[in-house]
């Protein structure tokens, strides 16, 4: 099973949620990536790619604006991939209390 997460910048919630579920499901492959193009190149991290969106099972974005991105740019056809998580940019990497609630809202 292959396991997408977006935010905006893949720096810390998107980022975050691929490292901690890579440690505690290995059978699974999860990726992550960001939707603001601008930022993403400033600090060097993943801008999603359709690629991602086609390989992926399950979607799981941080926000109602990532959907709305991923609409603008790839059009519907992902949407019965995607879970808005509802998880607001408050977090820094890693962030205990992130890892937390991923694991109530995440499910694959």
């Amino acid at each position: 099973m292959k396991i997408l997460f977006i935010c905006s910048a893949n720096k810390d919630r998107s980022r975050t949620a691929e490292d901690h579920f890579a440690q505690q499901f290995p059978k699974y492959q999860f990726e992550s990536a960001g939707t603001n193009k601008k930022t993403c190149q400033q600090l060097g991290t993943n801008l999603l790619v359709e690629k991602q969106l086609q390989l992926a099972d399950n979607v799981f974005v941080m926000e109602t604006r990532h959907h709305q991105a991923i609409q603008k740019r790839f059009g519907g056809t992902y949407f019965s991939k995607i879970n808005i998580l509802h998880i607001k940019d408050h977090y820094i990497y890693g962030h205990a209390t992130l890892k937390e609630i991923l694991h109530t809202k995440v499910i694959f």
